[in-house]
């Protein structure tokens, strides 16, 4: 293997849950919390239906489970629809530095791992924190995505490694573990542009199938290419040279600096959000002669590039439209899950105040960012009259994190349907204690 990929494996083998800084292990199990919590949002969602029904097609003499109930499938296809489910309302967790993604989509791949291999709470807390750190700091070293490539590349590996730990692949396997994770699967940015479609939910998904599909290649002697990064037709050929900033010997942090949801958008349009809705406050929709917003490049990169974010068609381009969530805080003042139903795209009120909106990137909002996500709303009224807001940090930033009351509340919110709080109090009380639980296999039947 090359350097890179080395220094990748001797990491992910090095930490052990003994070296977890206290803050790592509430941070994961906060964001296991908040994961699955956006699965119990999205359980019935025809999409995860489907990925429900197309796992339950493969079969496997040792399976790994779906969550939400009995059924066992094979532990890639396990992997694939808890992905798709924990990603599908685009309420989980995000990360972005240089580049970035939803780190939280790992989860689903480290915990059918942790099915054919080491089973306890604080192995998977210490798999899913490597698998985060993997992740987060090559967000930090490149940007890939400004290159055209999406989140996947580094989730894939980052799956692909902290599974081989739960599954104690030793270091050569390791190895090939992550060139069978990377070289096959080099997944393009296309994904986030124009017209959204159902692929944009389930990118994350796939990567940690085939992250969990790699290992348990490389456990069964499979052998891949010996530079998959460094080579001569490796990733740097790809992206150009660039440092995975990790250090072995230094133990996980990153998980604590993702950021946190509250609205199931886009990362980059939760600020103009808040910001909307501090100003909603006795204002009439009829009354608006113009919204305008003000934000940073990526933000209008993904959520205002196009026409198509003027006129939504689908979920998935609705929920990154920043004329759409800015309109649905003023008119409804709130936005969940029932704001993306087809009647709710063709609402004419909402289609009316799109047209009303316009979008800026601004220097002083791209000096704010990375380190903050800032957006400043100004609405004009018919009368001339003008009221302005301006979030740098939205609710759930590192910077203005939730506490662990108001994810529990979260969690409690998106269980709610399900009209069983005895459950989700349960479950919480679980993942509290997940360093303590012997077996995981408690968390699939608290969480059917």
């Amino acid at each position: 293997m090359d350097a890179t990929t080395a220094k990748l494996v001797d990491y992910a083998m090095s930490v052990r849950f003994e070296d977890l800084p206290t803050g790592t292990v509430s941070a994961c199990k906060k964001r296991i919390l908040d994961t699955l919590g956006c699965v119990a949002g999205a359980y019935d969602h025809p999409m995860s239906v489907a990925a429900r029904t197309l796992a339950g097609r493969y079969s496997m003499d040792t399976p790994a489970t779906i969550l939400g109930g009995p059924q066992n499938v094979a532990p890639e296809m396990a992997a694939f629809a808890n992905g798709v489910m924990l990603r599908l309302l685009d309420l989980s967790d995000t990360y972005r530095v240089t580049s970035g993604g939803h780190p939280s989509d790992v989860i689903a791949g480290v915990l059918a791992a942790a099915e054919l291999g080491t089973r306890d709470g604080k192995s998977l807390i210490t798999a899913v924190s490597i698998a985060y750190e993997i992740y987060c700091s090559c967000c930090d070293g490149a940007d890939l995505n400004a290159q055209g490539w999406d989140q996947p590349v580094y989730g894939v590996v980052s799956v692909a490694l902290a599974a081989g730990k739960l599954m104690g692949l030793d270091r050569e396997q390791m190895g090939h573990a992550a060139a069978l994770a990377l070289t096959p699967n080099m997944a393009m940015f296309q994904t986030r542009q124009g017209e959204l479609s159902n692929w944009k939910g389930c990118a994350g998904a796939n990567a940690s199938r085939n992250g969990v599909f790699a290992a348990i290649l490389a456990q069964s002697r499979f052998s891949g290419p010996s530079a998959a990064i460094e080579g001569k037709f490796g990733l740097w050929e790809n992206t150009g040279r660039f440092e995975w900033p990790l250090d072995v010997g230094k133990p996980p942090y990153r998980i604590g600096r993702t950021d946190l949801k509250c609205f199931p958008v886009c990362y980059h349009g939760q600020s103009a959000v808040w910001a909307t809705l501090g100003l909603r406050d006795g204002l009439n929709v009829d009354d608006i002669a113009s919204i305008h917003v003000d934000t940073y490049g990526i933000a209008k990169g993904m959520m205002a590039n196009a026409p198509s974010r003027w006129a939504p068609e689908t979920a998935e381009s609705a929920d990154h439209s920043l004329p759409y969530v800015v309109s649905l805080a003023v008119v409804d003042g709130t936005i969940d899950v029932g704001s993306f139903t087809k009647a709710r795209l063709q609402d004419p009120q909402l289609s009316a105040l799109m047209q009303r909106i316009t979008v800026d990137e601004t220097d002083d909002m791209n000096a704010l960012y990375p380190d903050a996500a800032p957006s400043r709303v100004t609405v004009r009224l018919k009368d001339g009259t003008t009221t302005q807001n301006e979030i740098r940090y939205p609710k759930g930033h590192h910077e203005a994190p939730l506490s662990s009351t108001e994810v529990e509340e979260k969690f409690r919110s998106q269980f709610r349907p399900y009209r069983d709080d005895a459950k989700a109090d349960a479950m919480i009380e679980l993942i509290g204690r997940l360093d303590a639980v012997e077996d995981i296999d408690d968390v699939f039947t608290a969480f059917a």
